[in-house]
């Protein structure tokens, strides 16, 4: 391999989500000083030029990142052995301690989990933490999120398949009002609303969507779009395919920010047994490519093997 097929092989290696191990490998092999030397030379996003010293340093930024990289492949490793209890506890967890911009997190816990899931999730955080869920979020969000999200995680849902149309057009109604008198009071904030939200069953829900479009011409979800924990509620429990999909996306765009790359692990990982195929078809319907053809061109290494060997599951 010569000196400028090292260097595109490097920026390949390190760039991405993960690190391609067997190719840094290959690279660390040429005996010659220079050569890395030249190395480092040609990678001015990874090193930075002392010219009065004459030396060329780590870019600290480049150091951190490539921590986060290495250590993708074991945390994706841990993350996909752990019982799904303590996984989806340790998950709210770490959303909570993050603050509001992670509170999706939240949301998807709790509102794509079936209602004997989400129990068994309390129980694991209960255990790990030794305060209730429940009591963590109230304790730590503060403001107008709050009734919302302690509900989602409280609520215990009916799984049956009856639907009430009367009632979920009415419902449908009551959400349109809400929206339209939006600035009066956020949405978020109607009791009403929240009452139908975090109580209702996910087919009743799917309903009410179905006639609020029929109401109002649009979408509810796109209604909402405004506030990402009514976005994220909404998507979670009448179209959870859609929102798995944008978490993936997000997540496979180039250049993103950390905390958006742990959102592949995150879906891969808990839905590879439950709705993956299903997710697979949205997503090449709503973007034009395989999934695993975009893990393919973006990802590294033995997680990109972690990561594509559980998308070829079958559920």
């Amino acid at each position: 391999m010569d000196h400028a097929n090292d260097l595109e092989a490097l920026n390949n290696a390190l760039s991405g989500i993960g690190v391609d191990e067997k190719a840094l490998i290959l690279i660390a092999a040429k005996p010659h000083p220079e050569h890395t030397r030249s190395l480092r030379k040609g990678n001015p996003h990874l090193f930075r030029e002392d010219d009065e010293r004459n030396f060329e340093h780590w870019n600290n930024d480049a150091v951190k990142l490539l921590k986060h990289e290495f250590v993708r492949f074991k945390n994706a490793v841990v993350f996909w052995a752990m019982h799904p209890w303590e996984r989806d506890a340790r998950l709210v967890k770490e959303a909570l301690m993050k603050g509001p911009n992670s509170y999706n997190v939240i949301v998807e816990i709790a509102c794509t989990r079936s209602s004997e899931e989400l129990i068994g999730a309390r129980k694991a955080y209960h255990s790990l933490f030794e305060h209730s869920m429940e009591e963590e979020l109230a304790t730590h969000i503060h403001g107008h999120q709050r009734k919302l999200l302690v509900a989602h995680v409280s609520a215990y849902r009916y799984e049956g398949l009856k639907v009430m149309e009367d009632t979920a057009k009415t419902e449908a109604k009551v959400l349109a009002n809400a929206i339209k008198n939006g600035d009066k009071k956020q949405i978020i904030e109607d009791e009403e609303v929240v009452r139908i939200l975090t109580t209702r069953s996910k087919p009743h829900l799917k309903a009410l969507y179905k006639h609020y479009k029929e109401i109002s011409g649009t979408n509810l979800d796109e209604d909402v779009a405004g506030d990402m924990i009514m976005e994220s509620t909404v998507q979670c429990l009448c179209n959870p395919q859609v929102y798995f999909c944008k978490v993936l996306d997000a997540a496979l765009k180039v250049d993103v920010h950390k905390h958006a790359k742990k959102g592949l692990t995150r879906v891969v990982v808990t839905r590879a047994d439950v709705d993956m195929k299903v997710i697979k078809e949205e997503f090449n319907k709503l973007y034009g490519i395989p999934l695993s053809k975009k893990v393919e061109d973006l990802a590294r290494g033995s997680y990109k093997d972690l990561i594509l060997t559980l998308l070829a599951r079958q559920n």
